[in-house]
């Protein structure tokens, strides 16, 4: 809204359910084929997580955090992506997604001034990319070809994202994501069960525990390696007081998990506008007592939906109706 007149409008689905499978709100979407891009990054770190990976190359919590994460660029994102580098003996140029200046706008804005070039480690996929070839090291695959579909360490992802999203993957929905690596298309109701089974594997009624629970942990122990400071993933998960698992993917996709109370959803923007994504949100949370009194004021001060122009004046506002 601009003034007294809506200027813009989007359109957002969303499917939000209990353990249980209870439908809990529905946009009656659930049926409806996305590809949640960067939001399953904890899916494809699953098999990394199996592998010898993290005790060979002795990774920290905040590089198991970055293997989920799309890291904005900080300065700590980098400097923890450097020394992973260095653990497992590999170039930036075996890093196969990609280069592009940091998300954040003032980690760009200093490496440019610094004359320094953007490199691999500077795209927000590099953590997951890392992982990939950490796996494919220790497994002695062959690292050259680590983002063919067929790729043993890629057939492990899918083998994964098939049994949490108990879906079988065609190749009608195969594609390629914006960092070179294999993306699926699922339906709501498979990205729901692949978020109702990650909390029953972190309960230890699922298979994968173990890795589960590793990621989980290094993800709540270090929300803004999974984006950063002005994340809106990362800063859910900072004010739920680590209950909350959340995270974002392009195209405005975002899936979010309670480890407490056990519900999970899915959230996506019809047209792909992320700017509207902390209203719905924080309409969609409050109404379904995701986050509490304390948490959601919390999140209003971080984000209140008034729209400012660059001269720091209030020119409108975004807000989210449940029609």
């Amino acid at each position: 809204m601009r003034g007294n007149h809506i200027e813009s409008e989007h359109l957002s689905k969303s499917l939000i359910m209990n353990l249980d499978k209870n439908k809990l709100f529905s946009t009656n979407n659930e049926n409806d084929y996305i590809f949640p891009r960067s939001s399953i990054k904890i899916m494809q770190a699953i098999p990394f997580a199996s592998s010898s990976s993290i005790k060979t190359f002795n990774l920290n919590e905040k590089q198991i955090a970055l293997s989920c994460s799309s890291h904005s660029g900080e300065n700590y994102h980098i400097k923890q992506l450097n020394n992973w580098l260095k653990k497992i003996k590999i170039k930036k140029t075996q890093i196969l997604c990609g280069i592009h200046n940091p998300l954040d706008n003032k980690s760009s804005d200093k490496l440019l001034l610094s004359g320094i070039k953007s490199d691999q480690l500077c795209n927000n996929c590099a953590g997951k990319h890392m992982a990939m070839l950490s796996s494919s090291l220790v497994n002695n695959y062959k690292t050259n070809n680590y983002l063919d579909f067929n790729h043993p360490h890629q057939l492990e992802i899918k083998k994964t994202l098939e049994a949490f999203s108990e879906s079988k993957i065609y190749k009608k929905n195969y594609a390629i994501d914006g960092c070179s690596a294999p993306q699926y298309a699922f339906r709501f109701i498979n990205i729901c069960n692949i978020l109702i089974n990650l909390v029953n594997s972190y309960n230890s009624n699922f298979e994968k525990t173990d890795e589960v629970k590793v990621l989980l942990s290094a993800i709540l122990k270090n929300p803004f390696f999974i984006g950063g400071y002005n994340n809106l993933d990362s800063n859910l998960i900072n004010f739920s007081n680590k209950k909350l698992f959340c995270k974002g993917g392009a195209e405005g996709v975002l899936l979010f998990a309670h480890l407490k109370k056990n519900i999970v959803g899915l959230i996506k923007v019809s047209d792909g506008n992320e700017r509207i994504l902390p209203s719905v949100v924080y309409k969609l949370f409050k109404k379904f007592k995701i986050l509490n009194s304390y948490e959601l004021s919390a999140y209003k001060k971080w984000h209140n939906n008034i729209i400012y122009n660059h001269a720091g004046k209030t020119v409108g506002k975004i807000f989210t109706e449940i029609k």
